[in-house]
Parts: C-alpha cells; sequence; structure tokens
C-alpha cells in the first residue's frame, strides 16, 4: 500500500505568463473602447429620430471591428504559451 501523504508534489508551472497578462489586459481594453464608441453620442430633440447618429460609420463599422480586434487579441493571449 503507498501512502499517498508522503507522496512528493509535482511543482506545475503557471498557467499563465506575464506576458500572457499583459495581452489579457490590452484586448479588454481594446474591447472596452470598442463598446465606448458603440454607445456614440446623444439626440439633441428625443422627438426626432436622426438617421446619421444612429446609424454612423463608427457605430456600424469601426466599433464591431474593435471588439472583434479585442477579442482576437484575448484568444492568442489565452492560447499563447508561456515563456518560462
Amino acid at each position: 500500500m503507498t501512502d499517498k501523504k508522503n507522496a512528493p508534489v509535482k511543482e506545475m508551472p503557471p498557467l499563465f505568463g506575464k506576458k500572457n497578462y499583459q495581452l489579457m489586459i490590452i484586448g479588454a481594453i481594446i474591447i472596452i473602447i470598442g463598446m465606448f464608441l458603440m454607445s456614440g453620442g446623444k439626440n439633441e430633440d428625443p422627438n426626432k429620430f436622426d438617421y446619421n447618429l444612429v446609424y454612423s460609420t463608427t457605430r456600424v463599422t469601426i466599433a464591431p471591428i474593435t471588439i472583434i480586434l479585442g477579442l482576437v487579441i484575448e484568444i492568442f493571449a489565452i492560447l499563447k504559451r508561456p515563456s518560462v
């Protein structure tokens, strides 16, 4: 019978390295910037619909591309092997 209490404990390397965490933070910041870009501006008259304000290039094109770029950076940061 083996005694599991006295078995040597194997040291596990850290799951993520410093570079991984830095990339994750950068990706999160880029996603937050994309969310702010998507929120857009404020309509002056609440009774009037401003098509150009709601469907601007920033809200419809640039913001989603920014968010997707942030998600790609996050995926890369998770999958990148830590340098030990």
